[in-house]
């Protein structure tokens, strides 16, 4: 009898513990029911990150530039990130990270959406390419960014197969045809890496974030999970080398160091192309730069178009 009553007492644990995962999950889901933007001739710009961090470390600058100009921009996390911890996991992680994305969105001035997949087990499946198309039709974007689909991590390899394979089909009516087609296919793009096979990052438009560096190192601050605790990656030692939380100071201004150093390192370069962009003396002086590159798939964007979708240069000849 008390083995029975045992058995049923973890049955009801493991019931209890699968339900308040559900529970807060489905508050994720509900954040990704923001309103969509009004059709206001603005830009639509759909950033796409593996883990809620990654879209806005590498487009933060870019998105808080669009968003000053009336642009609409989503930064979407394709996983919870749900694993992304060396202390936690599992639903409270998900809703925390969920809650600093949606911290980091708010000071940029633009929408975040995690998708309620779960961290690490992203595949490039059917319903995963029709998820993907559904955010980007729902969005009605002239831009998707994504990782590069060759990457260190699988779910980020495999966000850039998944927006690759969604970059025709956005225009095709009869897949996902509840979700109505684009008529006009989005101009992707590839956010930067440091990987080398098959080939180097190759940026075809490298744009100056000086103007908007404070903004997203305040922004970025909210990723307390990732940045001051290490992620998956950080450890008890690792929380010793950080600023304590009670110095706020302290801990935006070693931040600060951090993303100037990688940022000033993206400007460096790719200081041949800011020369492109900005012309030589204003290039030279940029200090923090994020850049990115043409998927060969999508829309065909000539240079005129590049500086339409990027509205942060003067015309040429200016």
């Amino acid at each position: 009898m008390t083995n029975v009553c045992g058995s049923r007492l973890r049955a009801v644990a493991v019931f209890t513990r699968i339900l308040l995962g559900l529970l807060l999950l489905s508050a994720i889901e509900l954040r990704a029911a923001d309103p969509l933007p009004p059709d206001d001739g603005k830009l639509r710009i759909v950033v796409f990150g593996a883990h809620p961090d990654d879209a806005e470390y590498k487009a933060g600058g870019v998105a808080a530039k669009w968003a000053k100009l009336g642009h609409h921009v989503k930064l979407c996390s394709v996983t919870n990130g749900d694993i992304g911890h060396w202390q936690m996991a599992g639903g409270p992680l998900a809703q925390r990270r969920a809650a600093e994305s949606a911290a980091v969105a708010k000071k940029l001035g633009v929408t975040s959406q995690v998708l309620d997949i779960h961290d690490g087990e992203l595949e490039p499946t059917l319903e995963n390419r029709r998820l993907i198309t559904k955010v980007i039709r729902e969005w009605k974007a002239d831009i998707v960014i994504a990782h590069r689909p060759w990457d260190y991590h699988p779910d980020h390899r495999y966000v850039g197969i998944l927006v690759q394979d969604a970059a025709f089909m956005v225009t095709v009516p009869f897949f996902c045809p509840d979700t109505p087609y684009l008529k006009k296919n989005p101009v992707f793009l590839y956010s930067s890496d440091m990987f080398q096979k098959p080939y180097p990052f190759k940026p075809d438009v490298v744009v100056s974030i000086d103007d908007v560096f404070d903004q997203k190192i305040e922004a970025l601050y909210e990723l307390e999970s990732q940045i001051y605790e290490g992620g998956a990656g950080g450890s008890e030692e690792f929380v010793r080398t950080v600023p304590p939380a009670s110095d706020v100071a302290g801990r935006k201004a070693w931040l600060k160091q951090k993303w100037h150093e990688r940022h000033s390192r993206e400007a460096d370069r790719f200081r041949d192309i800011l020369n492109e962009f900005y012309g030589a003396e204003r290039a030279k002086a940029v200090n923090h730069a994020e850049a990115f590159e043409l998927c060969e798939y999508g829309r065909k964007p000539t240079a005129a178009d590049l500086r339409q979708l990027f509205p942060f240069f003067e015309a040429k000849g200016q």
